[in-house]
């Protein structure tokens, strides 16, 4: 499955979209893995590095959230 998210968006476009889908247990950390993901452009290995993390984690968080905010934009 491809995840896209619409280029004509804007990244606050992008930070509302974070803040409304990305929700539940851990939000918080979520919600900073994908900002760091979609607006601030870190790798995986960047962004597994800077949250403490496995970079399987953040991929396995990245890939989720992607599916869910690629069905709501």
């Amino acid at each position: 499955m491809k995840h896209e998210i619409n280029k004509e968006l804007s990244e606050s476009d992008i930070e509302n979209l974070i803040k409304q889908w990305v929700v539940g247990f851990k939000a918080e950390r979520n919600r900073a893995i994908m900002r760091l993901r979609l607006i601030d452009g870190l790798t995986f290995e960047q962004i597994a590095e800077r949250m403490d993390m496995s970079v399987r984690g953040v991929v396995k968080i990245i890939y989720h959230w992607l599916d869910v905010l690629s069905r709501h934009v």
